[in-house]
This record gives structure tokens, C-alpha cells and sequence, in this order.
């Protein structure tokens, strides 16, 4: 009890309140995101329907290296991203490592907050807590591209398709689904490195840390739901 009481008194009422903006916030906006995406075209939604067109022309196809290329090249971008996550994480343990004198670093930036060195320590396990995160979405991304790959790999032979002993639509609605998951995981992966850029807000002050939380909702709402890309795609 008095160590949770202790935990509750390091940081001002306004902290926590930030701090609790901002995980409602991320995690509001995933679920509507997710709720949304089933009644209205997004960025995501779309490409998932490119997915499955593309998964049933490879049902057509006797050689089907293209298809693996294709698996090939979008399984690269979760991986940077795992092993640039792993970097970053790297960095902010070894922040925790000297968190004195990166707490005087940080008093001299202007408008900074200034805080003791067991809140920093705090707010940069918090930023720590959210790579991890990602680290974890972009690595499950990386293997469902994966089991897509195994699918195209043991598909049938498309003569075995055209005598109709296969489903064409069976197998591209499964195929499709996993890659589809495959990139919705990524983009959890993604959502999170935003919103690490709206956590730095908190070392300068709770009203910073506020505001660009509503601020990198709004970007990802904007790039989702209303970019000129998406318009393009649903075209």
C-alpha cells in the first residue's frame, strides 16, 4: 500500500492525467480504427481488398516466383523496423544508465520540464514500454509474411484450380486474410512509433504531451481515413 501510494505521489495530478490521455487516446483510436475499418474504405481496408485480387491471380499462375518476390519485399519492411526497434531500445537502457547527466542535459533545453532523476528515469521506461511494443508487432508481422509465404509456396497447382478440385476463392480469401493480417500488424507496429513522438512531449511539459497526442491522432486519422492516396486506391 505504501509503495503504491509512493508511486501515485512521484508525479503531479497533471502527469498522470497526460499520461492517462495518452493511453486512452492510442488505445481508443485502434479499436475505432479496427470498428471503422469494417463500414468504411480505409488505407488498410483497401489494400486488403488488392490482397486477395492478388492472391486469386496467383491461383492462375503455373510459376509463381513473382509472388515470392513480392512476399519477399514487404516482409523487409517489418524486419528494418524489428532491428531498428532493438537499436532504439538499446539507446534508451543505456539512457538509464546515466540518467544524471541526461537529466541536466534535458533541464537546459528550453521549456523544458524539471524533474528529478527517478521521474525521467520513469518517463523514459514509459517510451521504453512502447518500442517494446512495437518490437513485439513488427517480429509477429515479420512471421505471418512468413506463413503467407508457406501458402503461395504449397498452393496448388493452378491446372488443380481449373478442374475446379480447388476453390479459387477459398484459397484467396485464406491467403489474403493472412497477409492482410501480416500488414495490419505492421501498422500497429507504425502506430506505436507515432506515438512515441507525441511521449517526448512529456519531457518538456504534461501540456505538451497532451497536445501532440491529439496531435499524432489526428495525423493518423488524416492518413487512414481522409489521404489522397486513399482516394487514389478506392478510385
Amino acid at each position: 500500500m505504501d509503495a503504491a501510494l509512493k508511486i501515485i505521489t512521484l508525479l503531479p495530478w497533471t502527469d498522470w492525467l497526460a499520461l492517462s490521455w495518452f493511453f486512452a487516446a492510442w488505445v481508443a483510436y485502434a479499436l475505432f480504427a479496427r470498428h471503422r475499418g469494417q463500414t468504411e474504405m480505409t488505407v488498410l481496408g483497401v489494400t486488403n481488398q488488392l490482397r486477395r485480387q492478388w492472391m486469386l491471380q496467383t491461383t492462375h499462375r503455373d510459376v509463381r516466383v513473382i509472388d515470392g518476390i513480392v512476399i519477399q519485399s514487404l516482409s523487409s519492411s517489418p524486419s528494418f523496423f524489428a532491428s531498428t526497434t532493438i537499436l532504439i531500445i538499446g539507446g534508451l537502457l543505456a539512457v538509464l544508465g546515466t540518467s544524471e547527466k541526461a537529466t541536466e542535459l534535458v533541464a537546459e533545453i528550453p521549456f523544458a520540464a524539471r524533474t528529478s532523476v527517478l521521474v525521467f528515469d520513469l518517463k523514459v521506461l514509459v517510451l521504453t514500454g512502447v518500442f517494446v511494443f512495437a518490437f513485439f508487432r513488427f517480429t509477429w508481422s515479420l512471421r505471418q509474411y512468413t506463413f503467407g509465404a508457406l501458402m503461395i509456396a504449397s498452393a496448388p497447382d493452378f491446372r488443380v484450380f481449373e478442374r475446379g478440385e480447388a476453390s479459387r476463392d477459398d484459397f484467396a480469401e485464406r491467403a489474403g486474410r493472412v497477409v492482410g493480417l501480416a500488414a495490419e500488424t505492421f501498422n500497429d507496429g507504425l502506430r506505436a512509433y507515432y506515438m512515441a513522438f507525441a511521449l517526448i512531449g512529456w519531457f518538456f511539459s504534461p501540456l505538451a504531451f497532451a497536445v501532440l497526442t491529439a496531435g499524432v491522432i489526428w495525423v493518423l486519422y488524416t492518413r487512414e481515413f481522409r489521404s489522397e492516396v486513399l482516394e487514389v486506391l478506392r478510385s
